[in-house]
């Protein structure tokens, strides 16, 4: 793994995190509309509450997924920042891309430099960043 694989470890995971709220947004929506339809025929009465306690059951599930990838992106953010020490510049670099997953001209304009010499930074940074071996 190279060191921008790994430090984009980060954004991939905020982006899971960010589409899993999303379904619970769409499952919160399922779950509390209900529409009436009028018809001759008998129904089973229970059957819309057992579409509810479905979704209720699916909500309460991707809550706690959110809540492991939140724990293991919090794990994550902290590593990345333990091992980004080599420079201030670097990190602070470094920290802006991959952490606050700030654009590349925020970054220069933050950092008052060009878009080049951010570019720059960025390839001596990532030259100097300590990968974690796999195990």
């Amino acid at each position: 793994m190279t060191s921008k694989e790994y430090l984009s470890q980060a954004r991939l995971l905020d982006a899971r995190i960010n589409a899993k709220i999303q379904q619970v947004s769409a499952l919160n929506d399922l779950a509390t509309h209900a529409t009436a339809t009028l018809t001759g025929m008998p129904r089973n009465p229970s059957r819309s509450e057992s579409r509810m306690a479905e979704a209720v059951v699916k909500i309460i599930d991707l809550q706690n997924e959110i809540n492991h990838d939140i724990d293991e992106l919090v794990d994550l953010k902290r590593e990345i920042t333990r091992r980004v020490k080599s420079n201030d510049e670097y990190q602070l670099l470094l920290e802006k891309r991959y952490l606050c997953f700030m654009p590349w001209e925020k970054i220069a304009v933050d950092m008052g430099y060009s878009i080049q010499h951010i570019y720059r930074l960025h390839d001596w940074a990532l030259r100097e960043f300590p990968v974690p071996q796999e195990t």
